[in-house]
């Protein structure tokens, strides 16, 4: 399994590249190992400004539904549209193409408290 040393993580099993005052926002390979094939992303908080650990969707996977929790507080500025018509690609690039959504952040900083990759990897006993 791959954790990228860049990101930050959530015990939730969300992701969080920052790049100024946006961030990037994903769920880790492990997360879609566990749910395994992934054949519809439900994301419809664009515009919505939310709190940390509020939910801002959902994954649906062959065998259940998953919700998607926001790592941090911030306003939801895009959605990926590339998983409308291959949500698969969550489970092929969980870090690249199958990004879920950016957001300006709220809290600049907010995401010192959250789980380096090593961290992360200890929580998941990987």
């Amino acid at each position: 399994m791959n954790f990228p040393s860049e990101l930050k993580y959530t015990e939730d099993h969300e992701w969080i590249r920052i790049e100024g005052d946006t961030a990037t926002i994903g769920i880790t390979d492990h997360a879609q190992n566990e749910l395994g094939d992934i054949v519809y992303v439900d994301i419809n908080t664009v515009g919505e400004a939310l709190g940390k650990g509020d939910v801002f969707g959902s994954v649906e996977a062959v065998k259940t539904v998953s919700d998607l929790f926001l790592p941090v507080a911030g306003t939801v500025l895009e959605v990926n549209p590339d998983l409308d018509g291959e949500p698969e690609l969550v489970n092929t690039d969980p870090y690249g193409r199958g990004w879920m959504v950016k957001i300006s952040l709220a809290n600049p900083g907010e995401e010192d408290g959250l789980l380096s990759a090593e961290k992360y990897q200890e929580l998941i006993g990987a």
